[in-house]
């Protein structure tokens, strides 16, 4: 334990997810030793994320005007749809550079253990932007663990009644892996997605 100031700048960075006591004492001390320029330019950094960074009023992702670069780009096909769990999944998605439509940003995925049900996400904001029939394919890529996969079957069902087509994110082996290591349900996915080559 340290005394005043230290030890509460220790407790705030050890609050950041991932960041556990050590980490958070190595920081502290880091910000202590550096040029005073580079930790004002990091808490200016902080400060200004918080003053102007908010989220996207159609997708939900995140955005520094009422609508996100994703949404006001006209060159987006219209009829496509992803849905994800957090905006950094967005991130991922357009780092592959093979989708070209739009997304939706539920704000988490179905967890009861810990509380979350479907009216804690974008659930109803997403069927708003499904009713006027522009969208034609809603690719749900949501996390392929237990809450994801309850998020995904609850808004296939959800959606597949209105006529619109749904689909699933592919899963399986990644490139690169041992068979030897996969557990049996990546295994099974691996087999359900298989393709003619």
């Amino acid at each position: 334990m340290y005394e005043g100031i230290i030890q509460d700048l220790i407790d705030e960075l050890g609050r950041l997810p991932g960041v556990g006591p050590k980490s958070a004492q190595r920081i502290a001390f880091h910000i202590l030793a550096a040029e005073p320029t580079d930790v004002y330019r990091l808490a200016d950094a902080l400060r200004e994320v918080k003053d102007k960074v908010r989220f996207c009023s159609i997708c939900g992702n995140v955005a520094e005007e009422t609508e996100c670069r994703i949404c006001r780009d006209p060159r987006r096909d219209q009829t496509a749809l992803c849905v994800v769990e957090e905006p950094k999944d967005v991130v991922a998605i357009e780092k592959t550079r093979e989708f070209k439509g739009r997304y939706h940003v539920l704000g988490g995925a179905i967890s009861p253990i810990d509380g979350i049900g479907p009216d804690d996400l974008r659930i109803r904001e997403l069927m708003i932007r499904l009713a006027d029939g522009a969208i034609v394919e809603v690719i749900l890529a949501t996390d392929p663990n237990l809450e994801g996969e309850a998020t995904a079957t609850y808004l296939a069902r959800l959606i597949s009644p209105i006529g619109i087509a749904v689909s699933r994110l592919a899963s399986g082996l990644p490139v690169g892996g041992d068979l030897e290591y996969a557990d049996e349900v990546t295994l099974g996915r691996a087999f359900e997605g298989r393709r003619r080559v």
